[in-house]
Formats: structure tokens, C-alpha cells, sequence
């Protein structure tokens, strides 16, 4: 039978800034399929925190966003869009955004 050891409670991970520069706090990391959002800001090499779950207000592309909507994070322009295809998906959006609208509230890797 296999065994697990608790680690941590997973609202926040841990993770190493493997580039050459510095990531600002509030920054949008892509990890893997799922996104996170720095905690504090994180010098290359260095360790720092990666929040994970929670609601953030977030830059929006163009169009209108149905509350509850599956949303996807684009790397190429830093906004949420309802477009999955190329992007990474965000969560869901947690009340209706207009196309006027500059952000989005999105419940992140939900």
C-alpha cells in the first residue's frame, strides 16, 4: 500500500525562479497546464511563493465574458480570453466582464 506524507496545504507552492530575471509580485506564471499567480517578488535562482488558488483580478482581452465561463490565460498578450485554443487554461470567471471591460475576476485552476 502506498503512503503519502503531508507537505503543505497547497494554497501557495513553493517554487525556483529559473530565469534570468527578476518576476515581479502579482506576476501570471504558467505552470505546466494550470497557472499561478507570484506571490512576492523573486530574484533569479531564487525560491519564492506561487499562489496557486484563489480570486484574482486579472488584465481582460477583448469581448464579453459570461460569469462562470471557462477562461484561458494567453502568454502572448498577458489576458484572460474564453479562447482555449494556444492557451493555458486560468479557471473560470466569477461574474460577467463587458466587452468594454479592461479586467476579470477569475477563480484560478478551478
Amino acid at each position: 500500500m502506498s503512503k503519502a506524507a503531508y507537505w503543505q496545504r497547497g494554497e501557495a507552492l513553493d517554487y525556483v525562479n529559473a530565469g534570468t530575471e527578476k518576476i515581479e509580485a502579482n506576476t501570471v506564471i504558467v505552470l505546466g497546464s494550470r497557472i499561478g499567480v507570484a506571490g512576492m517578488e523573486i530574484s533569479p535562482g531564487e525560491l519564492g511563493t506561487l499562489h496557486v488558488t484563489g480570486v484574482y483580478s486579472m488584465p481582460k482581452g477583448s469581448g464579453e465574458i459570461s460569469a462562470g465561463a471557462d477562461v484561458y490565460y494567453s502568454e502572448t498578450d498577458g489576458e484572460i480570453t474564453t479562447t482555449s485554443d494556444g492557451n493555458v487554461k486560468a479557471g473560470f470567471a466569477c461574474e460577467a466582464a463587458s466587452a468594454s471591460d479592461t479586467t476579470v475576476l477569475v477563480k484560478i485552476n478551478a
